[in-house]
């Protein structure tokens, strides 16, 4: 098949990632078809708020690139099924005493799924986006997920829940750049987009900040409670528990002999748990609803490199299977950041094998009876 036989829809954001995307697959000969999503935001927040990711102004972005490369360009209504999976997910987590990395959620429910699936019906044999990160295949025809080239870029991170069908029916146009020549390319292509700054935070917060969303949406995560230690002693009081993140020093209100962390949040008691520096750190984790790139899952443990955040460092560690589709990652050395809910993701060299969520701590809330 010809690339004038292949169509990529195009996720197109009115960014310089997406747009360049686009504008490299126009130029290689496919028949492309731009799509747009709008996506839920709360207009509580900060009056007549937009979700960041399709404000007024990069629908007309998009719309106007699509047009000077040539290209269908549609608007996706996805409004209630990002409310009812991504957003509710963040809510619910942050109930549960987690973390949550809401970019992962959508890309598992939205982009892969919901859009992907849309795509389809558009008759499309693939759907691209702007992600910096990589697909190919081994010698067994196995399909990979691979770091993007620019490794200050790369989003195979927040990749890691796909599996071989997603990506046998996505590109990644621009994984094999580094963002500073995707801009030139803009530049190149007359796109007018090349300056434009890359979205940060979290897109369906409108204008405001998380901790507002929460205290809206879920009041109760925001509720004061007892600062302890682990064996139970309370220094003071904290004010909701979604205001504090594993690792935390400033900011805590407390007086102690020696600067204290935050170690682990109890949900169940709505108590904050903190200790010294010594405390503070850990050489293990359990990891819940992994997903395996390949398809396959290992049965014996093996050594990889593990990310405990997004913008963490790769570290080395033993990667058990235990039961429940579960695994247990032992870091070679403590980590000081391991926090709940974050994913904790998998490579092997430059390839994205698998991940999941970091579960709780059961041990230090079993502590506190």
């Amino acid at each position: 098949m010809s690339n004038a036989d292949t169509r990529v829809v195009v996720a197109m954001s009115g960014g310089v990632d997406s747009s360049v995307a686009a504008a490299l697959l126009v130029e290689q000969g496919y028949d492309v078809v731009g799509m747009m999503m709008r996506l839920w935001s709360d207009e509580a927040m900060g009056g007549a708020a937009h979700n960041r990711c399709c404000t007024p102004e990069q629908m007309d972005d998009a719309r106007r690139i699509a047009d000077q490369i040539g290209i269908p360009f549609y608007v996706l209504d996805t409004k209630d099924v990002f409310r009812n999976t991504v957003v509710q997910y963040f809510i619910d987590q942050h109930r549960d005493g987690f973390t949550p990395n809401p970019c992962m959620e959508c890309n598992r429910h939205i982009r892969f799924d919901w859009l992907l699936k849309n795509a389809i019906t558009l008759d499309a044999d693939y759907l691209a986006t702007g992600h910096y990160a990589r697909i190919d295949q081994d010698d067994n025809g196995v399909f990979r997920l691979r770091k993007g080239i620019d490794e200050n870029k790369d989003q195979s991170y927040v990749l890691s829940v796909m599996g071989q069908e997603q990506l046998s029916q996505t590109k990644f146009p621009i994984g094999e750049f580094p963002k500073s020549e995707v801009r030139e390319l803009a530049a190149k292509f007359g796109l007018n987009v090349e300056s434009k700054k890359d979205s940060q935070d979290l897109c369906f917060l409108g204008n405001s900040d998380y901790r507002t969303f929460l205290t809206l949406h879920a009041p109760d995560v925001m509720t004061a409670g007892p600062i302890v230690r682990k064996n139970g002693d309370v220094l003071g009081e904290h004010q909701g528990l979604s205001n504090y993140t594993i690792g935390q020093r400033k900011g805590l209100g407390i007086s102690f002999s020696e600067p204290l962390y935050v170690l682990a949040m109890n949900p169940y008691k709505n108590a904050l748990i903190v200790g010294t520096r010594e405390e503070l750190g850990r050489d293990n984790c359990t990891v819940t609803r992994v997903n395996w790139v390949s398809g396959d899952s290992p049965t014996d443990a093996f050594k990889a490199d593990v990310k405990i955040r997004y913008k963490a460092y790769p570290q080395p560690a033993l990667v058990e299977p235990i039961e429940d589709n579960r695994i247990r990652i032992i870091f070679d050395e403590p980590q000081r950041d391991i926090t709940p809910g974050q994913g904790a993701v998998i490579y092997q060299n430059d390839v994205c094998i698998g991940g999941g969520n970091i579960e709780k701590f059961t041990e230090t809330i079993l502590e506190m009876t």
